[in-house]
């Protein structure tokens, strides 16, 4: 007996030994970041000389491999407008897609994990490297959660993604002096405090922060209301009458994240808060969806109005005819907005869409699966 459990010792020992081996090799990324912009357009009559300007940016696994990967990759975006005239300073909104914050949970991480075949295998990379962390949050995951092996996975990491989230836009948008409405991340319990973006302990939000032109965080938070069916086992459902509205430099905005704008609710607290223009940051995942006929809506059911589409048109018809585009106008009596959507080869998640502007009418942009400047004088 007393033989058995030294030999069951000595595999532990040894196990924890190979495993404190392994962790600590490949952690350092010294990783290059790529650049490319292959589109510019504009819309709008530039009088006025007040702007949105959509980045459509193209994002890579290398891209958040560190603070520095993410920051300089978003300032080439934000330099190439510069160089265009449409970032205007105190007068450009400059808004970013959804979940461009989000993939920072791979930041800091082996090298092997941003050259995974799938996000699957990186993520399994990602969990080795952090299993003590990993264990100990996935026990204290809340009970209602229903994916515990996702929610641990983004919990373990918010701090360190919160930090390099707001340091990189807070610098941003004080370089160039724009509001920066900076897509979205994956927070539990976000909230602004002394003017930290701080985390707490719980449920998973996905939520957008808004950035003034001299780098602080507004202290609203956006925290999507209408999670999509791949959301909804791990992250939260905020309220939509908690949707706020932001005093800008070119009139008051409304933000709706993603799939909050097909829902009449959202629309109905813009209008009783009243907006001047609205600006969605979305990503639909997947390859080729985009022109595939729609199947509906994801994580909750189509209304009434929308029914007679399904199967009839694509899901970037959709886009237009039963979210922001129409909504907009038809609910909100509003003329002005922009629905931006990451692109990028991440993993083997996918990366569809294209940037949609509001200006009277909607226009849907042709740049699917490029990186592209989107610019709408207001």
């Amino acid at each position: 007996m007393k033989k058995t459990f030294r030999n069951l010792v000595f595999v532990f020992i040894c196990m924890i030994g190979l495993y404190l081996i392994w962790s600590s090799v490949g952690k350092e990324t010294p990783l290059n970041s790529t650049y490319q912009l292959d589109a510019i357009e504009s819309f709008g009559d530039s009088t006025n000389q007040k702007n949105v300007l959509g980045v459509q940016a193209f994002m890579t696994p290398t891209d958040y491999a560190s603070e520095e990967n993410f920051k300089n990759k978003l300032s080439f975006y934000l330099s190439e407008a510069q160089k265009k005239g449409y970032l205007i300073p105190q007068k450009t909104i400059v808004v970013f897609p959804e979940y461009i914050g989000t993939f920072l949970v791979v930041a800091h991480e082996k090298t092997s994990l941003y050259e995974a075949k799938n996000l699957e295998e990186g993520l399994q990379t990602m969990v080795l490297s952090n299993v003590g962390q990993f264990t100990k949050t996935i026990l204290d995951a809340p009970k209602e959660v229903k994916d515990k092996v996702k929610y641990a996975v983004f919990a373990m990491k918010a701090q360190e993604m919160a930090k390099i989230y707001q340091k990189t836009f807070a610098e941003l948008a004080q370089k160039f002096q724009t509001t920066i409405v900076a897509g979205s991340i994956l927070l539990p319990n976000p909230v602004v405090e002394n003017g930290i973006l701080k985390t707490g302990k719980g449920l998973l939000y996905n939520t957008s922060v808004v950035f003034e032109a001299n780098g602080k965080l507004n202290k609203n938070l956006i925290k999507k209301a209408f999670p999509t069916a791949d959301e909804l086992s791990f992250v939260c459902p905020a309220k939509p009458e908690a949707i706020p509205v932001f005093e800008t430099s070119v009139g008051k905005m409304g933000v709706l994240v993603c799939a909050d704008a097909w829902f009449a609710e959202s629309y109905k607290v813009l209008k009783q808060k009243g907006i001047d223009f609205i600006i969605t940051p979305s990503y639909s995942n997947g390859f080729g969806n985009w022109n595939k006929k729609w199947t509906g809506y994801s994580g909750a059911e189509t209304p009434a109005d929308a029914i007679e589409s399904i199967g009839k048109i694509t899901l970037g018809e959709a886009w237009v005819k039963h979210a922001m585009a129409e909504r907009a106008r038809k609910e909100a009596g509003v003329k002005r907005g922009m629905n931006v959507f990451l692109q990028g080869n991440l993993w083997d998640l996918g990366a569809d869409g294209s940037t949609i502007v509001l200006d009277d009418s909607a226009k849907t942009t042709p740049y699917i699966s490029k990186a592209a400047l989107i610019n709408l004088w207001l």
